[in-house]
């Protein structure tokens, strides 16, 4: 578990004559015994002056955290948590935004054996009380950007212990975090884990049911190693690396993509708590701290495609998108401005993420395709009505990747053994978008097997909308598709019945803020029409597909 160095993870250091060689080359190395706390951080605490943290906040207040301070952060933290009842397996809720003490939080969780569980900061209150009632969870880190919102859930909740983070004034059963933990000792002895123990339960929406908690296990994190090198590294790591994405830190796609993989090779990263993304900003960042690789999903490289930079950003060398595909004009305009960076598409998602991707070191980048397989993974197209293996090259069918002995695939769905059994079939994890792959190897998506609308990167449920709505007093019936936009790729759109309320746009502006209020502010309908009457099968359920066909969509 406390190795200094795990071998198959730097075959960046090594020369090949092609992707082939590479893909046959690499071997997965998953120890029996494995904490991500350790490789993360307090393998590099002994250099007291490593940067693991450069922090930012909106008002221009910066901090510089090294992996000693966080290696102290998080065993004080640890030990505090283990006083408030906090014992191995246990959920704890971690409600923060891109700041250090999120590192800390999801760190000091796995040192005790504790399995942290990632809530984005634009939930409302029935979000927030849904995953951590779903969880079981027995405590919570929140901060002030969301404390409202979590106390108006918190009724329905048994916690243990709630921090706050932030410019918080702590209610009777709250602590601040740092006044919490500064009497603690700064020496933790680490729990010892194996590779399967839990570490993590993200939530995903879904087009049926609540969202679903993805159990995944420590082994997570050396599972996105090899695409991490490929595709966010383009096989190349320098000593002076600083990672960054714009993306919030509640999602798989942020932690380990890029928080925690750069981490582990002892690299430091950029947290930014500046509120909305803002593409002026997101260049003088680059410039300040001299990222070198970004992860930035398409819509905010759209964002800063209409911005003249002003600022020298010719130390970023790589970036990566993902959740929609780089169309041309990106990928030419991004490697004009930066100098000839590097422009990769990579694909997953929260059950089985860092699956496919680009690596322009070794192949060449394909606007059609999403790149090809990572190191390790055996990623196929298998026919959607059997999961057997029977498309050929070019033939859409479900884009499916080989489940056992893959460290990056979910353990399973919280609680929910029959949504596993659907998800899981035949040996194969089964990812629910329909793709194809051609005879070099390209994987390319096609469109969504299911009902899932993908804005911006975030994957929204038309459920959780649905039943938001269906909760207000002017609404009979109501059915949520994604429609494109220009900017976010989808947008969730609302078709309502109404009761006896006057359909007009101040219904609209009262229903949109309803949803924004209850759930992720990025949730809500950003349109909304009216109708007499839903389309809907012998049984009752609404016909999306027949939405999709009024506008045009299918």
């Amino acid at each position: 578990m406390r190795g200094e160095r795990l071998d198959a993870y730097h075959f960046y250091e090594h020369s090949y004559d092609g992707y082939d060689e590479l893909r046959a080359d690499f071997e997965w190395e998953v120890p029996e015994q494995f904490n991500m706390a350790w490789y993360v951080c307090d393998r590099w605490a002994d250099d007291k002056g490593r940067v693991a943290v450069f922090g930012e906040d909106a008002d221009g207040g910066s901090e510089t955290y090294t992996f000693w301070q966080l290696q102290n952060a998080t065993n004080r933290l640890a030990n505090h948590l283990r006083d408030e009842g906090v014992t191995r397996g246990d959920r704890v809720g971690v409600n923060l935004p891109q700041r250090a003490e999120t590192v800390v939080a999801h760190v000091a969780c796995w040192k005790l054996g504790a399995v942290s569980v990632p809530l984005s900061t634009l939930f409302g209150p029935d979000a927030i009380e849904y995953r951590l009632s779903d969880s079981d969870a027995v405590a919570a880190i929140v901060d002030e950007s969301n404390i409202d919102d979590f106390r108006d859930a918190r009724d329905g909740l048994s916690l243990n212990a709630v921090l706050t983070v932030g410019d918080v004034e702590p209610a009777e059963t709250e602590q601040n975090l740092w006044d919490a933990i500064q009497d603690y000792p700064r020496e933790f002895e680490l729990v010892d884990t194996d590779s399967e123990d839990d570490a993590i339960i993200i939530y995903t929406s879904g087009t049926t049911g609540d969202p679903k908690g993805v159990r995944h296990a420590h082994r997570l994190l050396l599972g996105h190693l090899p695409l991490f090198l490929t595709t966010f590294g383009n096989m190349e790591m320098h000593d002076d690396d600083v990672f960054w994405t714009p993306a919030e830190w509640a999602w798989v796609a942020s932690l380990f993509d890029v928080v925690f993989p750069g981490l582990y090779y002892g690299k430091p990263i950029v947290a930014y708590n500046g509120g909305q993304f803002d593409p002026d900003t997101a260049f003088r960042i680059i410039e300040e701290y001299g990222v070198s690789n970004f992860f930035g999903p398409p819509t905010a490289l759209r964002m800063m495609m209409q911005t003249d930079p002003g600022y020298r950003v010719d130390t970023l060398r790589t970036i990566a998108g993902g959740g929609e595909s780089l169309s041309k004009d990106i990928v030419a305009w991004a490697e004009d401005t930066f100098g000839g960076a590097a422009v990769h598409e990579g694909y997953g998602q929260t059950e089985a993420n860092m699956l496919v991707g680009d690596c322009t070191a070794l192949f060449e980048f394909r606007e059609e395709a999403m790149g090809k397989a990572g190191p390790g993974h055996e990623v196929t197209i298998v026919d959607p009505e059997t999961a057997e293996p029977t498309v050929d090259h070019g033939d859409v069918g479900e884009i499916a990747v080989r489940y056992e002995s893959n460290p990056v695939c979910f353990k399973e769905y919280w609680n929910k053994p029959e949504k596993t059994a659907r998800k899981v079939k035949n040996g194969w994890l089964l990812t629910e978008d329909l793709g194809w792959v051609d005879e070099d190897g390209y994987v390319a998506f096609e469109s969504r097997k299911d009902d899932v609308i993908i804005s911006a990167g975030y994957r929204i449920g038309p459920v959780e909308i649905e039943e938001s709505l269906a909760a207000h007093d002017a609404v009979a019936d109501v059915a949520v598709i994604g429609v494109p936009d220009d900017e976010r790729g989808e947008v969730p759109k609302a078709f309502v019945v109404v009761t006896d309320a006057s359909p007009d746009d101040a219904l609209r502006d009262t229903l949109r803020q309803h949803v924004r209020d209850r759930l992720a502010q990025y949730e809500y309908p950003r349109e909304i029409e009216f109708v007499e009457d839903l389309p809907k099968t012998s049984t009752g359920k609404v016909r999306r597909a027949s939405l999709r066909e009024r506008e045009g969509l299918q």
